[in-house]
């Protein structure tokens, strides 16, 4: 089936179990896919600018997978909205398939970055956000997407540091808080952020309305945290 092909079929939320139970194999990492599926459907439902045509396009918004470890949901919504085929979706993790146990960006259409390392998203993020001003690209929105024990690497702090003051607007980023950090945060995740000259909310990450309203909300001169709470990770 190629791209073309599947763009006649039309998928939704309620396919999305269907579209994840086609990858098997070790390692697929469950609870930390599942815990970003609901954030990676309404961003790219509802909200990203986006999408097969334009994936490549100087005026897209960026989407960085920093929690990059089991990406089943990422590779379930990417087939859904039509950027690789869903016949793709049951080689995952093999040793022919583009379809890695971390996103490649030279493999996977759609994809922004390569996910390894814990802490490198947001790093990567604010240099994108800087580079798009940099341009005059004033227009396309930065996004990523960290689970909430990667706030345990200090990379992530100089980041948060440097984007208040600097005022990027442009960059937003979503915590999805499943209690696996091993260092609580004074006053929680979202009092980290707003420290630093965030703007930030906290929502339900398993409700679509909330985390519209919450990734929407307006926030002129700051970037923008959302702080997705789910289920904690399971042993």
């Amino acid at each position: 089936m190629t791209i073309t092909e599947q763009r006649t079929q039309t998928y939704g939320y309620s396919d999305l179990p269907g579209l994840m139970g086609l990858m098997t194999g070790d390692e697929k990492h469950g609870p930390a896919a599942t815990s970003t599926l609901d954030v990676l459907w309404v961003l790219y439902d509802r909200v990203l600018r986006v999408g097969p045509d334009s994936a490549d396009a100087p005026g897209r918004d960026r989407f960085l997978l920093s929690k990059g470890h089991g990406p089943m949901a990422y590779y379930a919504v990417l087939a859904a909205k039509g950027f690789l085929p869903v016949d793709r979706l049951p080689g995952f993790g093999s040793f022919d398939s583009p379809l890695g146990h971390h996103p490649d960006r030279t493999l996977v259409p759609g994809v922004e970055i390569g996910s390894g390392s814990l802490g490198h998203g947001l790093p990567i993020a604010v240099g994108t956000a800087l580079g798009l001003r940099a341009q005059g690209l004033h227009d396309p929105v930065v996004w990523t997407l960290i689970g909430d024990a990667e706030l345990d690497e200090g990379s992530n702090h100089e980041a948060i540091a440097f984007a208040g003051p600097a005022g990027l607007d442009r960059l937003h980023t979503v915590v999805v808080d499943n209690s696996s950090a091993s260092y609580a945060r004074p006053g929680g995740i979202a009092a980290r952020f707003e420290a630093a000259g965030w703007s930030a909310r906290t929502a339900d990450g398993r409700d679509h309305e909330a985390l519209y309203a919450a990734f929407t909300a307006p926030h002129p001169g700051r970037p923008h945290v959302v702080v997705a709470r789910v289920e904690p990770k399971s042993a």
